[in-house]
């Protein structure tokens, strides 16, 4: 039988995860999808999650699940039972695994390549951890199950001319930080960067501006030699491999339009040297991508909103703008 990903004939597989079920994750995904067949007409989206969970959440945004799913053809459910009864804003860890669970069918079936692509709602870390399962994030666990080496977490705004912001590193103490960079693993990272932007979104000659690590990026090795001994030395290998890789720039002063206006993404060194920038400018419409993995993954910019979940209030926003980024990557990789 062929699959999505192998005839270019045939519609665009999505799968969506729908995330920790006492977050928001259900609703905005009823509500999602809601508009699929116009605002997505050449995909098709396999939900994963509990079906008695979505029908109950999908009320909340005023969607009828059961009519939105009834033939199949544009939105079909993959049902997968709860571990426990789950309310709105109440954790538990019995639904830790069923969390994990959903995650796995999306990876083994965009791995088998049933899905071009998978879009993950939020979850919940403490809850699979306390479900005595090791999880550090989403990221480093699609990474792990794909035997995936090296990846990337880049997040993303939206418009004509979208802010993206890339990581040299991801969850880490701010006191591990130098430890973890190398001229190597800072090389890889633009190297995965600068392939993934040419191949999943289209751009020729991706422009990639580097953040330092230190303040005023070293200020000439006298507030910190990462810059001189590491990151500078990156740069130069990488241009050396065709990268157009530019830097390092103080992070202070690097995210304004006389830079950005130039870049077509930033990476920067940790976590919370880039993303408050970013989530500032775009929150509620940014989004979440992993590179460097064989499959292509996206997801909201936002966590579970434990607060907000069964309220109706929620934006969907960020998993629209997922769902578009996701359709968009699979229709590059399938061109070639």
């Amino acid at each position: 039988m062929t699959t999505a990903a192998q005839s270019a004939s045939t519609p665009l597989q999505i799968a969506i995860t729908t995330g920790e079920p006492a977050g928001v994750g259900p609703e905005l995904t009823a509500q999602a999808l809601a508009g699929a067949a116009a605002h997505w007409p050449g995909a098709q989206f396999t939900v994963l999650g509990d079906a008695g969970l979505l029908a109950e959440r999908a009320r909340a945004v005023g969607v009828d699940w059961a009519a939105l799913t009834a033939d199949g053809k544009r939105v079909r459910m993959q049902h997968r039972p709860l571990g426990a009864p789950s309310l709105a804003g109440k954790l538990d860890a019995a639904n830790g695994r069923y969390v994990l669970d959903l995650l796995d069918s999306a990876i083994d079936g965009a791995v088998a390549g049933t899905f071009d692509a998978i879009v993950t709602a939020p979850l919940q870390k403490s809850t699979i951890n306390d479900a005595g399962v090791p999880f550090t994030g989403h990221t480093e666990y699609l990474a792990e199950r794909t035997h995936t080496p090296r990846v990337v977490m880049m997040l993303a705004g939206t418009g004509k001319r979208p802010l993206r912001v890339a990581l040299a590193t991801t969850h880490l103490p701010l006191k591990d930080v130098s430890a973890a960079l190398s001229i190597d693993s800072i090389g890889e990272t633009l190297r995965i960067i600068d392939h993934d932007l040419r191949h999943h979104f289209g751009l020729p000659a991706p422009r990639i501006l580097v953040t330092g690590l230190n303040p005023h990026a070293g200020e000439n090795g006298y507030l910190g030699r990462e810059e001189i001994d590491v990151i500078t030395p990156a740069l130069k290998l990488a241009n050396h491999q065709g990268i157009d890789a530019r830097g390092p720039y103080p992070a202070d002063t690097l995210f304004q339009p006389r830079y950005l206006n130039e870049a077509d993404c930033v990476l920067a060194m940790f976590h919370d040297q880039g993303l408050p920038v970013l989530k500032y400018a775009t929150f509620g419409e940014g989004i979440n991508i992993t590179l460097g993995l064989p499959i292509i993954r996206t997801s909201v910019d936002h966590g579970t909103a434990l607060d907000l979940a069964g309220t109706g209030r929620a934006d969907s926003g960020s998993l629209i703008a997922a769902i578009d980024t996701a359709v968009s990557m699979a229709q590059h990789r399938r061109a070639g």
